[in-house]
């Protein structure tokens, strides 16, 4: 079962972060595939687009041309997502830091070849 995810965006040139809910990945991450760290991933870079783009279309998202890191925090691992528009992180989630680094390489590499033409 799906469960909101709530993601912090920082855009580029303003002062202020915020907090938004992200849709479509399962609430336990100790059931996650790579599929659902796929989705986390679209999931976020859309939130950081509509923040910085509020009102437009959503674009095609491609999983490339961006840097991402998993780090630990008290609570859990953190993932965070840096463009040159801003940066969005999401978690704690209650997940093996390795695992999920794991699966977003996996994710990262299969994206590489992936034929969409927007890159974020």
């Amino acid at each position: 079962m799906t469960k909101p995810i709530d993601v912090d965006v920082w855009v580029r040139g303003q002062n202020d972060a915020q907090t938004v809910p992200t849709t479509g990945v399962p609430g336990d991450p100790a059931t996650w595939t790579d599929h659902d760290v796929r989705t986390l991933l679209t999931e976020m870079l859309l939130a950081l687009d509509r923040a910085g783009h509020p009102g437009t279309e959503p674009p095609p998202v491609a999983l490339r041309g961006f840097s991402w890191i998993v780090s630990p925090g008290p609570d859990g691992v953190l993932l965070h997502v840096e463009v040159k528009m801003g940066t969005v992180s999401a978690g704690p989630f209650a997940i093996d830091e390795g695992r999920l680094t794991a699966m977003v390489s996996r994710v990262m590499s299969a994206s590489a070849t992936s034929p969409h033409v927007t890159v974020h």
